[in-house]
């Protein structure tokens, strides 16, 4: 989270700062209220209101760990269930709250959760409070649980990362590669006009590197220097052979954004020449799905090991005053996907709601149901033109809803054809919109229509329409 303002913006948000929060879990003003969860194990977004900074992760005690930066930036909370889904109403507990005065009085951003050594640590960022030009002096704290459960142990302060610079220094992480363990961070380096960049070096121990530092990124391109030239919030992931970096970009507004590093799983990755940077951002604001300034990802596995990406984001545009007092940004979820050539296809933040899915043809490998404009087919297309959502009706049936075009719905007519509709319509026969999601065999599913008894949605060729329930082309393989 960039942390660069005037001193007379810092000042006067501060003291406002309490005024603009609502309590956690709630909305704010101007904020839209969170759909009703149709299944307490399908995850609806936003997942967590005013949480920004997400960390999610899957620990080997089957629980799902979250933390993230709250509101009045005070405290460091941690919530867990057995489900991601879980983690929307699960209680948090309070680990630990700024002291009263020093170096960690004043805000704390980005709180994550690691257990190294037999030891849970939380690292996390803070300056100290009242105002002049030590509220600038924003380092990388850590505290440390003296039991094996962090939601009952007993935290005290572990000690200050030991930085290679004394200097602005936040959005610390931990990852294992290879069996070396690495810490990486944002920091402003001496003699490099940035707000901050990227780095990575070994761990020696929880708070102390074992060898210098590798600069990883530094923000060059024009979407990186939109406000604030910084990277910042780097995240890890291994797939493919290739060991993947993301990072955030900007300001924290609408401009905020990911971009990709990459790099052989085998190659030496203290070497910044053996990385690869994407040239564009790979996940920036959608105005379809109404998701501004994503970013802060972290990465973790869904329940049945799909690869899922967490990140904030505001679900409208317009902010008043500094976005760093915005307390809007939501957690989210949603499915991390990989394109033929191994490396990650982000799509777009998806929007509110039920997490969408992709729907393949059962009979028909390599193909998915795709809104092309306002026409529906079966073949190949954008991510984000593959995503449809499933709205629950009170009856059990539901409305399949694109993400691109999230007030339309798929909707049946009586000669066959499926087209898309106002959600809010009904089509020519009650119940034309809507549909009862069956499962099939081998994993698939069929939404056989509400509207025309025995049919079902269905692929002829690369077109979509109605057939019968128990033709093979009405099976899908969700995913």
């Amino acid at each position: 989270m960039t942390m660069l303002l005037s001193r007379r913006t810092f000042a006067a948000a501060a003291s406002l700062l309490p005024l603009a929060c609502t309590n956690p879990g709630t909305a704010a003003l101007g904020s839209s209220p969170a759909p009703t969860r149709p299944n307490p194990t399908w995850p609806i977004n936003p997942l967590v209101r005013q949480r920004a900074d997400t960390q999610i992760f899957r620990h080997d005690d089957g629980f799902y760990y979250m933390m993230g930066s709250v509101p009045e930036y005070d405290r460091l909370a941690l919530r867990r269930a057995k489900t991601i889904a879980g983690l929307a109403s699960a209680g948090e507990r309070v680990l630990w709250r700024h002291e009263a005065s020093g170096p960690m009085s004043g805000f704390l951003w980005a709180p994550e959760l690691h257990f190294i050594d037999g030891r849970w640590i939380v690292y996390f960022a803070a300056g100290p409070s009242g105002g002049g030009e030590d509220v600038f002096r924003i380092r990388t704290f850590a505290v440390v649980c003296d039991g094996p459960d962090p939601m009952t142990g007993n935290w005290s302060v572990l000690g200050q990362f030991k930085a290679p610079w004394d200097s602005f220094n936040l959005d610390s992480t931990v990852f294992t590669h290879r069996g070396v363990r690495y810490f990486s961070w944002a920091q402003r380096e001496p003699g490099i006009d940035t707000n901050s960049n990227v780095y990575i070096a070994p761990m020696k121990d929880a708070l102390t590197l074992a060898a210098a530092p590798a600069r990883l990124t530094v923000p060059t391109f024009d979407w990186e220097v939109r406000g604030y030239k910084v990277n910042e919030g780097s995240a890890f992931i291994v797939k493919n052979g290739r060991l993947f970096m993301t990072y955030s970009a900007s300001a924290t507004d609408a401009r905020y954004c990911l971009g990709l590093l990459s790099v052989d799983e085998t190659a030496n990755i203290m070497d910044p020449r053996a990385w690869t940077k994407s040239q564009e951002p790979v996940f920036v604001t959608c105005r379809e799905t109404s998701v501004y300034g994503p970013g802060h990802n972290s990465f973790t596995v869904d329940e049945q090991g799909n690869d899922i990406l967490v990140y904030h984001g505001r679900d409208y545009e317009a902010i008043e005053g500094d976005p760093l007092y915005n307390p809007d940004r939501d957690t989210r979820v949603q499915r991390l996907y990989f394109g033929a050539d191994g490396n990650p296809d982000f799509g777009v933040p998806v929007g509110n709601g039920p997490l969408p899915e992709r729907f393949a043809p059962a009979v028909k490998r390599g193909a998915n149901l795709v809104l092309e404009g306002d026409r529906l087919r079966v073949g190949t297309g954008p991510i984000e033109q593959t995503q449809f959502r499933s709205w629950p009706a009170d009856d059990g049936t539901v409305q399949l809803a694109p993400i691109m075009k999230p007030d339309q719905c798929l909707v049946a007519a009586a000669d066959g054809s499926v087209s898309l509709a106002p959600r809010t319509a009904t089509g020519t026969a009650p119940g034309a919109d809507r549909f009862r999601r069956e499962a099939a065999k081998g994993g698939a599913v069929r939404f056989v229509s509400q509207a025309f008894s025995g049919k079902a949605l269905a692929h002829s060729s690369d077109n979509v329409r109605l057939a019968a329930a128990a033709d093979p082309a009405s099976a899908w393989l969700p995913g």
